[in-house]
């Protein structure tokens, strides 16, 4: 049976932001709210939780999971980052977007997408999910909350409960979210391409047609 925290949107209490990061250190696997709806996440070096993310998900070893960072530093630690590409995503982040960026070397192998070399990267725009990163210090590994089969996240936290707080560590209850999922942008060309509108303007990026 799952924990369940409920935390003020805008006011994030300390304590259960402290014993949820805690609680990711130790291997969990939890339900946060991001600016794009509910999301799954774990520790990124825990490869038990990955697994149990991608068994939820319904999700094979070739979709991309999203390293959730803090701020653009965070951001430079694990993807190639130039001066046009910082500049972007200084003027974008925090917000609605999923950036395709070219993996460093910090970033695990089995993380990277089985081709290419590339990671999905974004700052939400969240005071809870930010407490988190915050408070633990490094990227969740993180994904959408759909289940399989179904076309849109689930939003409704009794509803989350019922499906899966045998399946998680944590849920943790934010207020109302969207349904809309982020805009997923690849950045790891030389000219940006749009894979996925959602919730942010891809127009700031050149490829918003």
């Amino acid at each position: 049976m799952s924990q369940f925290f409920s935390i003020h949107p805008d006011n994030p209490n300390a304590r259960l932001i402290r014993q949820a990061a805690a609680l990711l250190r130790d291997g969990a696997v939890i339900v946060y709210p991001t600016d794009s709806g509910y999301a799954l996440g774990c520790h990124l070096d825990d490869k038990s939780a990955v697994t149990r993310i991608r068994q939820i998900r319904g999700l094979d070893d070739d979709h991309y999971l999203t390293l959730v960072c803090r701020d653009l530093s965070e951001i430079a630690h694990y993807a190639r980052v130039d001066n046009r590409i910082f500049r972007l995503l200084k003027a974008n982040t925090p917000g609605g977007y999923t950036f395709i960026l070219e993996a460093t070397r910090e970033v695990p192998r089995r993380l990277q997408h089985p081709k290419r070399s590339t990671v999905g990267i974004r700052v939400p725009n969240q005071p809870i999910a930010l407490a988190l990163l915050e408070e633990l210090g490094e990227p969740l590994l993180s994904s959408t909350l759909i289940l399989p089969e179904a076309n849109y996240p689930l939003t409704d936290v009794d509803e989350i409960r019922a499906h899966l707080e045998r399946q998680v560590d944590l849920i943790i209850e934010g207020g109302t979210v969207g349904i809309e999922p982020t805009t997923v942008i690849d950045l790891s060309g030389e000219e940006a391409q749009l894979l996925r509108r959602g919730l942010g303007d891809p127009t700031p990026f050149g490829c918003g047609v």
